[in-house]
């Protein structure tokens, strides 16, 4: 792909970014380039249900989610065949190409964009240009467009090279909820894969930057709490309630009391409080939306019983009930040495790279750390690479955009480690 490819592929993917497990339009068109660039070339091209374990689907919307993103993909040209292969969002792909005796390499990329309107201002690039989000309330605002767009142009490197293995790209749905890493990591694609890369790109890093080995992943868990009380007159008989706003507030104070621990670095967050239906109503219903985060997935364990603790106390306390449901989790996860080692001489030899970082700490949380550890765990390596991009606004902000010389940086660097990792395996 020529770099005026790559930018015309990212900046349509830009234009149609589509929430967790609803990436119609994406996953078909991922599915359409890579068949048309590589052809006989590709081995295997595994869509929707093929692609992921479908039981292991983390996070999964309500079916009536997925209608008018369905049909918003079918209006934009996806076809319906293609379409029905994704039905009830079973959405991402695995391409294989197969290249004689060698090891097998992996990459994954996601694919989801953000909940998010993206700025409407004349100085943003992707207005200035035309290709700001054509879908009002959803956004490419953490470059999830990028990571496809560097899958799809690595496979093509790869394919063109003396590359000897197998190779695999992982194009994975539904990271901003971390509800797709589990279900790829579960699936049977990940079995035989020696090595494991991730990327992301931007993480505050500018533009001719390559972390060759990113850690200090958080681990989390969700965490939804319906709290239900009673109902009652608030002026006329307030004795007769029982107030589950009061337990839901008693519940969001309490939580940022937890102490922290002294193993490590720990989080808790209630990020939805809501509840009630009138001034003079006593609040039968209230409910909370939290996360908990840990170091390790020890310390996230550590919050995440300390939190259930804190949340049917405080249901307690006001004479009421709570029902907690635990949603998307993902765990911690180290890059290993050996695979972070042969990134960084591959991205020191890189045109345009500047500089190179050993390590950097994410601080954050990513469902990736599901396929790193199952590699891992099967006597593999992993290794999550960050690729540098001066972005206007910080990540999930309204005026994020990436610096498109990064992409073809972040496929040099990538396509590079993996020639090396067929040479010397």
């Amino acid at each position: 792909m020529t770099a005026d490819d790559l930018v015309t592929l990212r900046r349509d993917l830009h234009r149609k970014p589509e929430p967790a497990w609803r990436e119609f339009y994406t996953t078909a068109r991922i599915v359409d380039e890579l068949e048309s660039r590589l052809g006989d070339d590709l081995a295997e091209l595994h869509v929707g249900p093929e692609a992921i374990a479908g039981d292991h689907r983390l996070a999964v919307p309500e079916e009536t989610e997925f209608t008018h993103w369905y049909e918003q993909a079918r209006d934009a040209g996806v076809d319906d065949a293609t379409l029905e292969r994704l039905d009830g969002g079973y959405t991402g792909a695995v391409a294989v190409l197969e290249r004689g005796e060698g090891p097998t390499v992996g990459l994954r990329v996601d694919i989801d964009g953000l909940p998010q309107t993206e700025s409407d201002d004349p100085g943003h690039r992707p207005v200035a240009e035309g290709f700001r989000s054509d879908h009002e309330g959803a956004m490419h605002a953490c470059g999830h467009d990028a990571h496809a767009t560097i899958g799809i142009g690595v496979l093509e490197r790869i394919a063109e090279s003396d590359f000897a293995g197998t190779f695999k790209v992982f194009f994975q749905p539904a990271e901003e909820v971390v509800g797709g890493g589990k279900a790829m990591a579960e699936s049977d694609h990940l079995q035989d894969v020696d090595s494991l890369l991730a990327v992301h790109i931007g993480l505050d890093h500018p533009t001719g930057e390559i972390v060759a080995g990113i850690d200090g992943f958080l681990a989390v868990s969700h965490l939804e709490a319906e709290f239900t009380g009673a109902s009652s007159h608030a002026g006329g008989h307030p004795e007769q309630g029982r107030n589950a706003v009061q337990a839901m507030a008693t519940a969001v104070q309490n939580l940022y009391g937890i102490p922290r621990h002294n193993d490590g670095a720990t989080r808790v967050n209630a990020g939805v409080v809501e509840g009630g239906s009138a001034a003079n109503v006593i609040p039968a219903e209230a409910r909370i939306v939290a996360e908990v985060r840990g170091e390790t997935t020890d310390l996230m364990e550590y919050m995440k019983g300390r939190t259930r603790q804190v949340l049917r106390s405080a249901a307690a306390m006001h004479d009421c009930e709570v029902e907690i449901e635990i949603g998307a989790e993902a765990p911690s996860a180290t890059s290993d040495e050996e695979l972070v080692s042969i990134v960084a001489d591959v991205a020191g030899e890189t045109p345009g790279v500047e500089r190179v970082l050993e390590r950097d700490e994410l601080g954050g949380s990513e469902d990736a750390t599901y396929l790193m550890q199952a590699v891992q765990e099967n006597g593999g390596s992993a290794c999550y690479v960050g690729v540098g991009t001066d972005h206007p606004g910080g990540h999930h902000t309204a005026t994020f955009d990436v610096d498109e010389a990064s992409i073809q940086h972040g496929i040099d660097t990538l396509a590079g480690t993996i020639e090396r990792l067929g040479h010397d395996q």
